[in-house]
């Protein structure tokens, strides 16, 4: 069972990741705008659908690397040089705010399919679960599949936390977002952030 630290940890970094306007959050509050709550809501769990799909790969992968020691520090330390060089993209690119204004209404089931085949076909975001999630695994914690799957559980459920949230107050946050693209650009230095840390967390820890 993950220890209570760890998961504390853990909880606390994803809300920052759900909560800081991201693709997913674009993509709902997008959605929202043009086609109403309903539609947004239906976006957000689309997304969450596809992060459903994105964990078991996770688990099923570092499970099975899982059984040899040797292997499992080693995908943890690609994962942890990831997760850095997600951090440093994230710090230098510019992103342009599009949430698609003038975008033609979709009805709830089709931006429901849409979110999730977007999500899934996404190969950055499977790179990130297999690199994000086995960060917070300790082995001597016991299952390593069972700490995967309340660590993916817990990311899921408050992604779709998130994205409600933000397709309930799509309009505000819409045209708040509008009028101030900055936001964008430093939340994009915030997430860089957190992601380095992450890798650079891991490497002191393991000396």
């Amino acid at each position: 069972m993950i220890d209570l630290a760890t998961l504390t940890t853990y909880v606390a970094i994803v809300l920052g990741f759900v909560f800081i306007p991201g693709p997913a959050t674009l993509l709902t509050v997008a959605r929202a705008t043009n086609s109403g709550t309903k539609v947004g809501i239906a976006t957000g769990a689309g997304v969450a659908a596809g992060d459903v799909v994105h964990t078991a790969m996770a688990i099923f992968g570092t499970a099975i690397i899982a059984t040899s020691a040797m292997l499992f520090s080693i995908i943890k330390y690609i994962g942890a040089a990831y997760l850095v060089y997600l951090g440093i993209r994230a710090i230098l690119e510019k992103a342009p705010v599009d949430l698609g204004a003038r975008a033609l209404a979709v009805p709830a089931g089709k931006a429901f399919r849409q979110a999730i085949l977007t999500e899934v076909l996404n190969p950055k975001t499977a790179l990130f679960f297999l690199a994000f999630l086995p960060q917070f695994v300790r082995p001597e914690n016991g299952s390593v599949v069972l700490q995967l799957t309340i660590l993916g559980a817990v990311f899921v459920l408050l992604g779709l936390f998130s994205t409600v949230v933000f397709a309930v107050s799509a309009g505000g946050l819409g045209s708040f977002l509008r009028r101030n693209p900055a936001v964008l650009k430093w939340q994009g230095k915030v997430v860089g952030g957190i992601y380095c840390a992450l890798g650079a967390r891991l490497t002191l820890e393991q000396r």
